[in-house]
C-alpha cells in the first residue's frame, strides 16, 4: 500500500512540475521588435502627431490664402498648397537628381550688383538628390514624391537621434520632449519638405551620439556622409576631431580608432569641394559660386548686426529683407543665446558644445537671406536639451498640451511664413 501511494505522488508531482508550453513562441528578432517599439514607439508618435498637426495647419493656410496659385511653380508656388514644398531649393535638388551637375561660373550679362554670376546646381550638395533619385528609381515614385519620402522618413530618424542623444545626457522623459521640440521649433516647416535638412540632422544626431559612446568609425563615417549633403557639416567635423583629441590625451581608446575617425571624417565634404573646383577650374570655385550667385558669404556678423538694427525699429533696408520671416528669425537667434549657457550649465561632452556654438557662429557669421535663420539653426539641436529638461518636470498631460500648442503655431512660424512669406 505505501509504495503504491508513494508511486502516486510521485506520479503527481511530475506532472505538476512539468512546464506548460507556450502557445506562441518568441524568438529573438520578434523579442528585439517589441523591445524597440516599447522604447521608440512613443517617440515616433509623438513626433509623427506633433508634425502632422503643424502640417495640417500649415495645408489650411495655404489653401485659405491662395498665395501659391499665383507664384511661379519654382519661387513658391504651383498648382497645388502641397507642390510649394519643392519650390526654392527643392527645384534645385530636383533638377540634380533628374540631370546630374554641370558646374560651371557663368556671369551675368551687363551685371553692376552682388549677383554678378548665374545660379548653377553646384551649390547643393549631392548626397540628398542622390537619395531622391534612388528612392525613386526603387519605388517609382516621381522625384518629388521621392524627395519628400526621404525627408520624411529621416526626419523621424533624427527625431531618434535627438531622444537617444538627450536620454543619455539626461533621462528618457528629457529625450522624449526633446523630440517633440524638434517638431516644433522655428525651422521645422523644411523638415517635411524637398530640402536636406532632416537628413543632415539625422546624421548630425547620430554622429554626435557614436561620438559621446566612442564608436569613432561610425562617427567618422555618419561626419562624412553629413560633408556630402551640406557644408555645415564643418561643424561635426571639428566636433569628432576636439573629441578625438581628448581621447587622445585621455588615453581612451587607443590611437588608431580616433585618428581613423579623425581622416575619414572631413573626407565627403572636401571630395565635393575639390570635384566642384575641379570641374569650374578653379579650387575655390564653390565659394565664388555662393558669393556671385546668391550673395551668400562669410562676413563676421556685418550682415547679421544690420537686420537687429533694422528689424526691432521697423526698417527692412538691410540685404534680402522679409520683414515677418526675419522677425522670427532675431526670435529664435535670440532663443538660441538664452539657451546656449543654460546647455553648458548641464555639463554636456565637447562634442555637443563644439558643434553647437560654431553652428551659431557660422549661422550669425554669414551675410546670407536672414529669413533662413531659424532654418539653419535646427542643426543645433542640443539647444533642446536644457528646454526638455524643463519640461520633463511637468506632468505628462500639460507637457502634451504646450507641444501640441506650439504644433498648431507652428504651421503659422515655421511652415506658412518660412515658405510664402520669407524664402526658405
Amino acid at each position: 500500500m505505501k509504495s503504491t501511494a508513494s508511486h502516486t505522488t510521485a506520479a503527481r508531482m511530475t506532472l505538476t512540475a512539468r512546464p506548460a508550453q507556450p502557445t506562441t513562441p518568441r524568438g529573438p528578432i520578434q523579442g528585439r521588435l517589441c523591445r524597440a517599439v516599447w522604447q521608440y514607439g512613443p517617440v515616433l508618435a509623438l513626433y509623427g502627431g506633433l508634425k502632422l498637426i503643424g502640417f495640417s495647419v500649415f495645408m489650411y493656410l495655404l489653401h485659405s490664402a491662395g498665395d501659391y496659385r499665383t507664384k511661379h511653380p519654382r519661387f513658391g508656388g504651383g498648382a497645388h498648397p502641397w507642390d510649394v514644398l519643392a519650390t526654392w531649393d527643392g527645384w534645385w535638388y530636383q533638377q540634380i537628381a533628374a540631370h546630374g551637375y554641370d558646374p560651371a561660373l557663368v556671369p551675368v550679362p551687363g551685371a553692376t550688383g552682388l549677383i554678378t554670376l548665374e545660379g548653377n546646381s553646384a551649390a547643393f550638395f549631392p548626397l540628398y538628390p542622390a537619395l531622391m533619385r534612388l528612392v525613386s528609381e526603387l519605388t517609382g515614385l516621381g522625384l518629388y514624391g521621392s524627395g519628400l519620402l526621404v525627408s520624411v522618413v529621416a526626419s523621424f530618424v533624427a527625431a531618434l537621434g535627438i531622444y537617444a542623444v538627450t536620454t543619455q545626457l539626461i533621462e528618457k522623459r528629457a529625450g522624449l520632449a526633446a523630440a517633440g521640440l524638434w517638431a516644433v521649433w522655428p525651422g521645422s516647416g523644411a523638415e517635411w519638405a524637398v530640402y536636406s535638412d532632416s537628413v543632415y540632422v539625422a546624421l548630425a544626431a547620430w554622429a554626435c551620439h557614436a561620438v559621446m559612446n566612442r564608436h569613432w568609425l561610425t562617427a567618422g563615417l555618419l561626419t562624412f556622409a553629413a560633408g556630402l549633403n551640406r557644408p555645415t557639416a564643418v561643424t561635426l567635423i571639428a566636433a569628432l576631431a576636439v573629441a578625438a583629441l581628448l581621447a587622445l590625451h585621455r588615453r581612451q581608446d587607443g590611437v588608431v580608432r580616433p585618428l581613423a575617425a579623425m581622416a575619414i571624417a572631413p573626407l565627403g565634404l572636401l571630395g565635393y569641394l575639390a570635384w566642384v573646383g575641379h570641374e569650374m577650374g578653379d579650387y575655390g570655385g564653390y565659394f565664388t559660386l555662393q558669393t556671385g550667385a546668391w550673395a551668400h558669404t562669410f562676413d563676421y556678423g556685418r550682415h547679421t548686426l544690420d537686420v537687429f538694427a533694422s528689424v526691432p525699429v521697423g526698417h527692412s533696408d538691410y540685404l534680402f529683407a522679409f520683414p515677418f520671416a526675419d522677425l522670427i528669425g532675431v526670435g529664435a537667434v535670440l532663443l538660441a543665446f538664452a539657451l546656449l549657457p543654460l546647455l553648458i550649465r548641464h555639463r554636456p561632452p565637447a562634442a555637443l558644445v563644439v558643434h553647437t556654438v560654431l553652428t551659431i557662429a557660422l549661422v550669425l557669421g554669414s551675410q546670407q537671406i536672414f529669413a533662413n535663420v531659424s532654418r539653419y539653426l535646427l542643426p543645433a539641436f542640443p539647444l533642446f536639451i536644457p528646454l526638455a529638461a524643463a519640461l520633463r518636470r511637468l506632468s505628462l498631460p500639460l507637457q502634451l498640451t504646450l507641444l501640441g500648442l506650439a504644433a498648431l503655431a507652428s504651421g503659422s512660424y515655421a511652415g506658412y511664413a518660412l515658405f510664402e512669406l520669407g524664402v526658405p
